[in-house]
């Protein structure tokens, strides 16, 4: 399973409710974040080695994951090579010929294998919860959807729940043409109006405190619905209010507040690390709207060819800024961040960055 998504709206929350779950029915779990810049060969391989550890101590396992743990060795030693960042110790020597190929398709799979036949003979699962998965290099993609893929012809009781923005989908389907069909890839978006209101009032309602049918709408309307944007602007809404009922008024004298943190907190962050032609590109998005957009109406607003932009674009793709829903189309990975770019880069003085 693969949940897509934009940013803010529970992915994360979501992936480790149910890597709770997995660990509360005795399943063995990975925890990785991909971050940018970093091998999936290197976040793997400690989190394996623990859990095989834990395998070797099992009556049932322990020659399972011995054995897997030589794969482990021959795995990180061989492809040592190419990814430079695998850092990992050696409990046992590696075994010749076993996962120590050097072609990470081949030997992920191998390895996976390894760590499935010691958590069949366990009686368990290993469960890999990886999330910011788009971050992850395409052909590392492949060679993980291919090991899980063999997994599964196998039988073998190792699988993955990841998370990561939408144009996720897209990328494990150009990586591997049968990941739509080995994988579920479920939506999480906003939440429906009845599901955001209950968000904002049952808490609310624990803590022996009402809050006006007006106040809730209007944060509804406010945050669109998103989870994280709902936080913060019942955290402001609660702190601003002197009494219950929390009414309207609280809600609207909240909201800078709620802006602000959101300013700072979610939108700054992703802000300071654009360059300024990147900044620039986006401002363009977001004097056209929400979106999504067209790239030629997007050049046209800077006065580029779309052919002109095109680096421009896939370095704020490659860095979770944008996505392409359709072909040509450009849309912001950030909800409301259009609305944050006119805060932030206010009248038309973005227009002559670069001049």
């Amino acid at each position: 399973m693969i949940l897509v998504g934009l940013r803010g709206v529970g992915k994360t929350v979501l992936l480790d409710q149910m890597r709770r779950d997995a660990e509360a029915n005795g399943l063995q779990t990975v925890r990785i974040e991909a971050p940018e810049n970093r091998s999936l060969p290197a976040l793997l391989a400690p989190s394996l080695r623990l859990i095989l550890l834990h395998l070797s101590k099992k009556e049932a396992a322990k020659d399972y994951a011995v054995r897997a743990l030589r794969a482990l060795a021959g795995f990180a030693s061989k492809l040592k090579l190419a990814y430079h960042d695998i850092e990992v110790g050696l409990d046992y020597d590696p075994e010749p010929g076993l996962a120590d190929n050097g072609d990470l398709e081949l030997d992920l799979g191998t390895l996976l294998m390894q760590v499935g036949m010691a958590a069949k003979a366990d009686g368990t699962a290993v469960i890999l919860f990886i999330d910011e998965l788009q971050y992850v290099e395409e052909a590392q993609i492949a060679a993980l959807v291919a090991a899980l893929h063999r997994c599964a012809q196998e039988q073998l009781p190792v699988t993955i729940v990841g998370a990561g923005l939408p144009q996720l989908r897209a990328r494990m389907g150009e990586a591997k043409s049968y990941a739509e069909r080995l994988f579920d890839f479920p939506e999480i978006g906003p939440l429906s109006k009845a599901d955001a209101r209950d968000a904002i009032v049952r808490p609310a309602e624990n803590e022996e405190v009402k809050i006006e049918a007006p106040a809730v709408d209007l944060i509804v309307e406010k945050t669109k619905g998103y989870p994280y944007f709902l936080q913060e602007w019942g955290k402001h809404a609660w702190d601003v209010a002197p009494a219950s009922p929390i009414r309207n008024e609280d809600v609207v004298n909240a909201s800078d507040e709620a802006v602000a943190a959101l300013d700072e907190s979610f939108f700054r962050v992703r802000f300071d690390r654009l360059t300024p032609t990147e900044k620039k590109y986006l401002r363009a998005m977001a004097e056209l709207g929400p979106g999504p957009h067209r790239s030629g109406d997007i050049a046209e607003m800077l006065g580029r060819k779309v052919s002109s932009l095109g680096p421009t674009r896939a370095g704020l793709i490659a860095k979770g800024m944008i996505w392409s829903p359709t072909h040509g189309d450009t849309e912001f990975t950030v909800p409301l961040f259009d609305e944050f770019m006119k805060r932030i880069m206010p009248g038309d003085e973005w227009t002559r960055i670069g001049e």
